[in-house]
């Protein structure tokens, strides 16, 4: 009965979020060179709490923009669900469903521009540090916080030097790293390695699906984030179980 109740305490809290994100992906999926988006497609300001960050995807005029409400919000439900389910009570639960709105964000704006922004991948790694510090001190903790740190430490270094020698890597893809450095790393070097063998596994599985279908050719470039957060997500989940 308890797990029941956590799930649905952590559905609740996906949806919540998830109806919030539409706003700021649409704003933040511009190309590198230019600002975040500041009016709707029609012209109008986007105003309201937070600078006009936060807050429905719909414009003065009633128009709805951005990714789909209902698509981003099941999808956040969902992986705060799996999280919950797979974590339980632990305390580091609340950990993984902090982060998942900011992972799906970025995840969303990732395939919409091919951006990870500054703003919200370099915050995300000392937040989910800071986070699991805390976890670490509580009862019933299911990881490290001395592995996370250097989990994000080292993937971050591996990530910069692929950056250094591969074409297709992003440097936004490095930043990124040191978050999810840190939230494998949390479970272990084991976890390090299958998350992010699985997340590689996911992007290129994505990319042949593209090339099959005539979307794609064998130098195009495809939005890594999403997948990077995938195979994190499937290492969360196989190491909060496998505890």
């Amino acid at each position: 009965m308890e797990t029941i109740l956590i799930i649905a305490a952590a559905v609740l809290w996906g949806c919540a979020t998830g109806l919030l994100i539409s706003r700021p992906a649409y704003r933040l999926s511009v190309p590198p060179e230019e600002p975040w988006r500041s009016a709707c497609p029609a012209g109008h300001p986007l105003t309201g709490t937070g600078g006009g960050w936060l807050g429905r995807a719909r414009c003065a005029a009633g128009d709805t923009y951005g990714p789909n409400v209902l698509s981003v919000a099941s999808t956040t439900a969902v992986v705060c669900a799996l999280l919950a389910a797979a974590t339980g009570d632990h305390p580091e639960l609340m950990v993984w469903l902090l982060l998942a709105p900011a992972a799906v964000l970025l995840a969303t704006v990732d395939f919409a521009a091919h951006r990870l922004p500054d703003m919200l991948t370099l915050p995300l790694a000392a937040v989910a540090l800071a986070l699991l510090g805390v976890a670490a001190v509580l009862p019933g903790a299911g990881g490290s916080w001395t592995s996370a740190l250097l989990g994000s430490l080292v993937l971050g270094a591996c990530y910069f030097a692929l950056f250094l020698i591969s074409k297709g890597f992003g440097f936004g893809d490095v930043k990124l790293a040191l978050a999810l450095g840190a939230v494998l790393g949390w479970y272990g070097w084991p976890i390090i390695l299958i998350g992010t063998f699985a997340g590689y596994l996911f992007g290129a599985i994505y990319g042949i699906g593209l090339i099959l279908v005539g979307r794609a050719g064998r130098t195009t470039r495809i939005p890594f984030g999403p997948f990077l957060l995938a195979g994190t997500l499937a290492g969360v989940l196989l190491g909060s179980s496998a505890r």
